[in-house]
């Protein structure tokens, strides 16, 4: 389970749509399932099917959450066309098990589906999400 304000939720959906047709993505920054910050990051891949961090913003949100005793506990991405499901794609590039992958589907425009999954050797679970307001 990943517990997220609804704060956060507003933010990742805003910038989801702010980049289309593009997928947007980032990181949350939490400790022990309970993310507090949000870091947008840049999708260097400037692709609507597709993302990539950019790794020095990745290592300034690693460094900061640190420095605060906080760690990264989900990465984000946006699917403007497509349902909140992992792709092949997404699948085959999580490579750390100890986070959530965080899914926003845009798919229905004025209806936004957000999901989460645990994804660990190709294996992909769905972990409930706790919206706090």
């Amino acid at each position: 389970m990943i517990f997220i304000p609804q704060d956060i939720v507003d933010r990742i959906v805003a910038q989801a749509r702010s980049e289309l047709p593009n997928e947007a993505c980032g990181l949350l920054v939490g400790k022990d399932g309970e993310a507090v910050e949000l870091y947008p990051l840049t999708n260097v891949d400037h692709s609507p099917a597709h993302f990539s961090f950019d790794p020095q913003e990745q290592f300034r949100v690693l460094r900061e959450a640190r420095g605060k005793g906080r760690q990264i506990i989900a990465n984000y991405h946006s699917h403007p066309e497509s349902p909140a499901r992992p792709s092949e794609e997404d699948i085959r590039l999580a490579f750390d098990p100890n986070i959530t992958y965080i899914i926003l589907s845009l798919q229905e425009k004025e209806n936004p589906v957000i999901k989460a999954f645990s994804i660990r050797e190709g294996k992909v679970k769905p972990v409930e999400i706790k919206i706090r307001n």
